[in-house]
């Protein structure tokens, strides 16, 4: 596993939306699907948005591998849940959410944050 470099790192993190692709059993990645992007320190972060059940989660879950693209970058990446039981991670990637997202009112910040959004919590690390 590769680290992200600094400008990577600005560059996916100030980003307004992320393209995330998993890959297929056959190593082609599949059609990217736009969702919000959070960087923490120096890890980025996505979550699924409504809960675990969306098929694009389900799938990235399963593949562990993808593909993202966000604020000129395009990366190879793993998939790596991260346990909601991580209370100083969720929180920090909470407060990420609200800061950058807010402006958008509680209903759809709602849907990132939180006990239940927790669950859906993706780190990306470049491969």
């Amino acid at each position: 596993m590769s680290a992200w470099n600094g400008d990577e790192l600005d560059r996916v993190g100030r980003a307004e939306e992320l393209g995330i692709s998993s890959q297929r059993a056959n190593g082609t990645d599949r059609p990217f699907v736009t969702i919000w992007v959070v960087r923490v320190g120096d890890h980025i972060y996505v979550r699924s948005a409504y809960g675990t059940g969306n098929p694009w989660y389900r799938r990235a879950l399963r593949s562990g591998m993808g593909r993202i693209h966000a604020g000129g970058v395009d990366r190879a990446v793993t998939l790596t849940h991260v346990d909601a039981a991580e209370s100083d991670i969720q929180e920090a990637v909470d407060a990420a959410y609200h800061a950058k997202y807010d402006r958008y009112g509680p209903r759809i910040v709602g849907s990132v944050v939180g006990k239940t959004a927790h669950q859906g919590t993706l780190r990306l690390d470049p491969r």
